[in-house]
């Protein structure tokens, strides 16, 4: 099965508009990253503070699956900031 990859030209020049909405695409993926990277730190927080109670722990694998879910969202998160980013940086040097 292949994945839907769209391809963006054009011959046209950019007029600012075009170049502003640019910016807000990188600048709203930046945002996004950082909102996988927090969700992450929570994630690390959280399975941290359930592995040290002393009351649960025949649970010991919820934190240690809080923990691995954490490094699986924080490396999907660069991976996608990092898709789009290859994906725009494309786009401006078709410009």
């Amino acid at each position: 099965m292949k994945l839907f990859k769209p391809v963006f030209e054009t011959d046209e020049k950019i007029i600012l508009r075009d170049y502003l909405a640019l910016e807000r695409t990188r600048l709203a993926n930046e945002r996004t990253l950082l909102s996988y990277l927090r969700a992450s730190v929570y994630m690390i927080l959280g399975g941290i503070t359930f592995l040290q109670l002393e009351d649960f722990q025949d649970s010991r694998w919820i934190g240690l699956l809080t923990l691995v879910v954490s490094v699986i969202t924080a490396l999907f998160g660069l991976f996608r900031y990092f898709q789009i980013k290859t994906r725009l940086k494309n786009y401006y040097q078709s410009l």
